[in-house]
């Protein structure tokens, strides 16, 4: 699907970056559902995961949810690199494409701040959610903004993320970047590394849903007649999308690689630390079945928060079980989040 256009953009002007870059001009795009009160007391955040753009966490917003537009004034931000927010693909000489500066989770909550804080005058946040990437970027609006965030709900997501995952990013880098039309990200439009893009495919269908999944074959609940038709129709579909460009890809890969709330400017690496100095309940909500974020990474952090509180999903949908995918982790994740959103601040 093409990317969406009903979005707007805040100028950021010149946003310092902790690997000591500068993003000029840059934008932040993002979209908003519901009205602001006059006390400015009624703000959901929802960051958007990897490659996504904010109509992915749609599924999340509506009436009669927790993230009711009719209660909440709900700011979706696109994560600098998703190719609407300032990206490789949108950044004009010198910093365009392979040339452009390393993105943390930390630069990205920062580029939301000041949104927030700059365009709406917003000092509090009832609830930040995110799932994936989105859950990183939970994570990091908790340590690095304490004083605003009341309440946080990380799903299929992690404060740090694992050497096994890793493995998994790092075999994804692989597929694109030995791509011979690749050319270190000197591509053309009309030349794109589409053998690449096609390996990347199939490796994230190994990893994004779970064993138990395939052995159910429930690919044919989503329409695909065969294994095959799955893998090209769905995954090798969704990564060719001519929106979904290479080098915004492996930027995004870059943040969630060095995903670790420890690298907050203050902590010095001590993920432990970064995580003892949330002050907001966290229900985090993992997948039983995902295979990047097993429950086992959100337990060990769940004992360094103080309010924190794990609640695994049930599911075969692996890591899509955070993404909207199946209805009934939909409702999982909703009950979830009223209940977060009913506890005292």
């Amino acid at each position: 699907m093409p990317a969406p256009t009903d979005h707007q953009l805040f100028d950021l002007g010149d946003l310092p970056l902790q690997s000591g870059g500068t993003l000029r001009g840059a934008q932040l795009a993002y979209k908003t559902y519901g009205t602001l009160d006059a006390d400015r007391s009624n703000v959901i955040v929802h960051p958007t995961w990897f490659s996504a753009w904010h109509d992915a966490n749609e599924w999340s917003i509506g009436p009669g949810l927790a993230c009711d537009p009719a209660k909440y004034f709900i700011v979706v931000p696109n994560q600098l690199n998703n190719g609407l927010s300032t990206s490789p693909s949108t950044t004009p000489p010198p910093f365009d494409g392979p040339h452009f500066p390393p993105v943390t989770f930390h630069d990205q909550v920062e580029a939301q701040h000041r949104l927030l804080t700059q365009q709406w005058g917003i000092e509090s946040i009832e609830l930040v959610l995110g799932s994936s990437m989105g859950a990183g970027q939970t994570y990091q609006w908790a340590v690095s903004h304490p004083e605003m965030v009341k309440r946080a709900a990380p799903i299929v997501g992690s404060s740090r993320t694992s050497e096994h995952n890793q493995v998994f990013i790092k075999s994804l880098r692989a597929a694109l970047t030995l791509d011979p039309a690749f050319r270190g990200g000197e591509y053309s439009p009309d030349a794109r590394p589409t053998a690449g893009m096609r390996v990347f495919a199939r490796i994230y269908a190994g990893w994004g849903l779970s064993q138990a999944f395939y052995w159910e074959r429930a690919y044919r609940d989503m329409g695909h007649s065969s294994l095959e038709d799955f893998l090209v129709g769905f995954w090798e579909g969704f990564w060719l999308d001519e929106d979904r460009d290479p080098n915004n890809l492996l930027a995004m890969l870059w943040t969630w690689e060095q995903g670790d709330v420890g690298r907050t400017p203050g902590f010095d690496g001590d993920t432990e630390a970064a995580l003892r100095s949330i002050r907001c309940p966290v229900v985090a909500m993992p997948a039983r079945t995902d295979l990047y974020f097993p429950p086992e990474d959100e337990q060990w952090a769940s004992q360094f928060i103080p309010q924190g509180e794990v609640r695994v999903l049930d599911t075969i949908w692996g890591h899509f079980a955070g993404l909207g995918m199946n209805a009934a982790d939909n409702a999982v994740v909703d009950r979830t989040l009223r209940d977060l959103l009913d506890r005292p601040a």
